[in-house]
């Protein structure tokens, strides 16, 4: 890539480069690097799927959430007016099944892990999102966006349950670019009953469903019951950011079925496409040759990290990685990543202010061409003292005074 830029090419206020005009986007749906231009001038909406409160966020999150909240402080640095929405999961058969396990009522259990997700936020620097909503808040929408489905006949129910019809939404997986088969093996995988015998098809997927006993409920025209895992990010993504919004982003096991499943069910209501401008998907976190996950029970929590190892430390290994390639954990990287930000942070001449110093254009460069962290963070090393300090800053590490 020919990281030249001209000056015609940045924007210049006070002698220092704010704005690198052109960013370009890897776009999960197109397969292509695209330049990124928003729904509305200097305004971007931002929908990122969050966690399902039944357990500590592990290093998996950590990833997905510094790389967009990396990416924010980039696009404010641009003169954007970023409104972020992350989502908390908390209606979900695993959240349920975990509650009643440990013996804890689901709210609570939600609000616990919550808060524990904060306190990692904090230390590792992320700023909280503009809106974190919970799908229990989001109950009202969530049935208006059902009945309205019901009625343009691309949902149907069956003795309580509401499904939405995917051969009726007509290329259900082209978003994933899926064959038939892989969808089914997906969707078993990943949730989806595909032996329900209530379906026209097993790709069906539920928008609504009986509650059982002991399950929380909520009253609608279809019977108590609660939401579908898809529809709850329809519904709180239109709530705060509107019919479409700018960028999408989540995990790579997210495709499908769920933003599969999400483009379905969102366009068929609002009637309008494209739902999503620019879909960015993080690729997965290993640990020991397997995805991190929950199921696996391969998880690295940063709130073990935190004791060996400095929030910097951290942020640097994730930074480290591009945000759209899989990478498998290794301890011995994260100590490399504590002595180069040792060696950083004892070169750092904290004498020069942020607002006075210019970010090197091929920094800038970098982080325009799908923001590519492990280039910028390679420039960094290199660079002089008093730029370190404002790319330092830039990419939310912690200066120590």
């Amino acid at each position: 890539m020919d990281t030249a830029l001209t000056y015609s090419q940045l924007i210049i206020l006070n002698c220092n480069i704010i704005c690198v005009v052109e960013l370009k986007l890897y776009n999960s749906a197109s397969r292509t690097i695209e330049t990124f231009v928003p729904l509305v001038d200097n305004k971007i909406s931002l929908y990122v799927c969050g966690i399902t409160p039944y357990d500590a966020s592990h290093l998996g999150h950590a990833f997905v959430f510094t790389v967009f909240d990396t990416l924010i402080r980039f696009l404010t640095l641009q003169q954007y007016e970023v409104t972020y929405v992350q989502n908390i999961t908390d209606v979900d058969d695993d959240m349920l099944k975990k509650a009643s396990e440990v013996g804890q009522e689901w709210q609570g259990l939600g609000d616990q892990v919550v808060g524990e997700l904060l306190n990692d936020f904090a230390y590792l620097n992320i700023k909280s999102p503009t809106h974190m909503p919970k799908a229990s808040s989001s109950i009202d929408k969530i049935i208006e966006i059902v009945g309205v489905l019901i009625e343009k006949g691309y949902a149907y129910e069956v003795d309580g349950n509401v499904y939405f019809d995917t051969k009726k939404y007509g290329i259900y997986g082209s978003f994933a670019r899926l064959s038939y088969k892989q969808m089914i093996a997906l969707s078993s995988m990943r949730g989806n009953n595909i032996k329900d015998t209530a379906k026209k098809d097993p790709l069906d997927f539920v928008l609504w469903q009986k509650s059982l006993k002991n399950e929380p409920a909520w009253k609608s025209l279809w019977g108590m019951g609660r939401p579908g895992w898809h529809i709850e990010c329809s519904a709180m993504s239109m709530t705060y950011l509107g019919n479409k919004i700018d960028i999408h982003g989540g995990g790579a096991d997210l495709m499908f079925p769920h933003h599969e499943s999400e483009i379905a069910q969102t366009e068929s209501f609002t009637g309008e496409q494209p739902f999503v401008q620019y879909w960015m998907h993080c690729g997965m976190v290993m640990y020991e040759s397997e995805k991190m996950s929950k199921s696996l029970g391969n998880l690295v929590f940063v709130k073990d990290l935190k004791k060996n190892y400095s929030a910097n430390a951290i942020r640097w290994l994730l930074l480290s990685n591009h945000y759209r390639k899989p990478w498998e954990y290794i301890e011995e990287d994260l100590m490399q990543a504590q002595k180069t930000i040792d060696s950083i942070e004892r070169s750092l001449n904290t004498k020069y202010t942020i607002q006075n110093t210019q970010l090197p254009v091929s920094f800038l460069a970098a982080l325009a061409h799908d923001f590519n962290t492990p280039k910028a963070l390679e420039i960094l090393v290199e660079s002089k003292s008093e730029e370190q300090v404002a790319m330092f800053d830039m990419l939310g590490f912690t200066i120590k005074s």
